[in-house]
């Protein structure tokens, strides 16, 4: 009997979990995001029952890591083919008068410098080639190159957002380019001459475009399906941490391919046969490019409007973009931060070859540094941001605080002749800055995007992203021994970065509500967040959410 008495006491003091209960278990920094990347039956059941037919199913591992493969095999077109590879081959189409080697010879600095390498670097900035009664060197024949790729797409570009978005051609469209590109890159060296590299490289920056358009779609659409859309505002920590997560080490990935070709550039590049070593790697690009197609044939996502012919899709379809703010105002500080950081790379490998007369082997150097530092660095980033607390918005503003840390030093001090050690030093800092920028500009994109959408936005992303590299590219090959002119240009254009940026009224989580990923109720969620990709994210509920919470229980 009292033992009975005993127990009915204590079933008497149980009572359910009130919110208090649930306020103290917030307190305790508790999110653990996953990404369990096998389907589960009942969240499958779950989003058909509740989710609705816009719901995105979870990726596959082979699908997540055939997603960083395809950006190892693309994210060197545009850090190594175009600004390097490309002009280095069209110099070697210019006849130069032989000259006796002498071994070392002395720059229009009074430095001493190996004679081949001032050879070539006189090859690439000496106006030899005649357009219209104007002389161009080889770098500035590249960037009218690119700047005709990106003009002829636009128009193709709006074209194919409509059928990114709307139909089953997706997976069509990221093959063709992909082919196309791939295909341009191989007869690069069979005519020697120079006219014919504007229609290969506008063609190859062509099809980068595009094919970036659908990687960053495709990112948007993973996501979706990791976390859900609409979300709870209290489970908007888990999508950020998922994307930044993604796009980060997609980043490194891209890296690590750029380090691979720009070594393997350098090796050729030391041959007898300068212009054969170049073409060989041109089609050695054109092959890796090739293997990103496994990605695009082992995985396929229409999106929202799947079973919606191409001809409902309105008329304004490609310029949605503006109708939000955040995702408009994110656009200029995609284009700042692609100019920035390739303005100051370009400068930066024109002026330690030609100026400051670094020996090869600290040229390859520079340019391993500059390729592999982030595959530690980025990483290492994402636990970073946790601990600080920081969305995509802030991550960009440290990154262009590191640009304009670099470029103001590089302004400052040139006219002193730098030390090899603290240019290795910023060149790790610079490739820091630029996988942050690219990385979390991807991030801040896509929580602007609206289901339905993500293709219209990611030609904005990709072309807005193209033609900022171009015109830093352009810019620095312009005047390449005036350095105080592309730092100065450089920094500049950091600190508007972060000036927009800050007053611009961009952030990740309004854009993202503005898009429709979160809802205004805390009641419910579509999907159960069930991700497991091993990462912690110690981040306390805010007070806001607490608060919002109580009042609707």
């Amino acid at each position: 009997m009292e033992e009975n008495t005993y127990e009915m006491e204590n079933a008497s003091t149980r009572r359910p979990r009130s919110v208090e209960d649930e306020e103290d278990i917030s307190k305790q920094y508790v999110h653990k995001v996953g990404m369990e990347l096998h389907r589960d039956d009942y969240e499958e059941d779950y989003r058909g029952s509740y989710g609705g037919d816009d719901q995105e199913m979870k990726p596959t591992k082979i699908e997540v890591f055939g997603w960083h493969l395809y950006g190892m095999c693309s994210y060197f077109i545009h850090t190594v083919l175009i600004p390097i590879v490309f002009p280095l081959i069209i110099s070697q189409t210019l006849y130069w008068p032989q000259k006796p080697q002498l071994g070392l010879v002395k720059n229009a600095k009074g430095l001493e410098c190996r004679q081949r390498e001032l050879e070539l670097y006189e090859m690439l900035t000496k106006h030899r080639m005649n357009l219209a009664g104007t002389e161009y060197s080889a770098l500035e024949w590249t960037s009218i190159s690119w700047i005709i790729g990106l003009i002829l797409e636009a128009p193709v570009l709006g074209f194919l957002s409509i059928h990114l978005d709307y139909g089953r051609n997706q997976q069509l469209i990221a093959a063709a380019s992909t082919a196309i590109g791939g295909l341009f890159c191989l007869p690069a060296g069979f005519f020697k001459t120079r006219w014919i590299f504007p229609p290969y490289i506008a063609a190859i920056v062509a099809a980068n475009t595009i094919v970036s358009s659908c990687h960053a779609r495709h990112l948007g659409l993973m996501v979706r399906g990791l976390v859900g859309s609409p979300i709870r505002k209290s489970q908007f920590p888990d999508r950020k941490a998922v994307a930044s997560w993604l796009s980060l080490h997609s980043t490194a990935a891209g890296c690590l391919g750029a380090a691979l070709m720009s070594a393997f550039t350098y090796h050729m590049l030391r041959k007898s046969d300068s212009f054969t070593s170049l073409w060989v790697v041109s089609i050695f690009s054109g092959l890796i490019w090739f293997i990103g197609m496994v990605h695009i044939a082992t995985s396929n996502r229409p999106g929202q409007n799947a079973d919606l012919h191409t001809n409902s899709a309105p008329k304004t379809h490609v310029v949605s973009i503006f109708k939000y703010p955040h995702a408009a105002g994110s656009l200029a500080g995609v284009f700042l931060s692609s100019f920035t950081t390739m303005c100051i790379f370009t400068a930066g490998v024109l002026y330690s070859i030609g100026v400051l007369c670094i020996p090869p082997g600290n040229i390859l150097k520079l340019w391993l540094t500059y390729f592999i530092f982030p595959l530690v660095s980025l990483p290492l980033t994402h636990p970073f941001q946790h601990l600080i607390r920081a969305d995509a918005v802030k991550m960009q503003l440290l990154g262009f605080i590191l640009s304009a840390i670099v470029s103001g030093f590089g302004f400052y001090y040139r006219h002193d002749h730098w030390n090899r050690t603290y240019i290795f030093i910023f060149t790790a800092i610079q490739t820091t800055a630029t996988g942050i920028l690219h990385a979390f500009g991807r991030v801040l994109w896509l929580d602007c995007s609206p289901s339905g959408k993500e293709g219209a936005f990611s030609v904005w992303f990709s072309w807005i992203r193209a033609l900022g590299a171009c015109a830093g590219f352009a810019l620095a090959s312009t005047s390449p021994q005036n350095i105080e002119m592309s730092f100065g240009v450089a920094f500049c254009a950091a600190i508007l970065g972060k000036i927009i940026l800050i007053f611009g009224n961009i952030s990740n989580f309004g854009g993202a509500k503005a898009a429709g990923h979160v809802k205004d109720s805390e009641r419910g969620s579509p999907v159960p967040t069930a991700l497991d990709i091993g990462v912690e994210i110690k981040e306390p509920v805010s007070t806001e959410v607490q608060e919002e919470e109580k009042v609707q229980i």
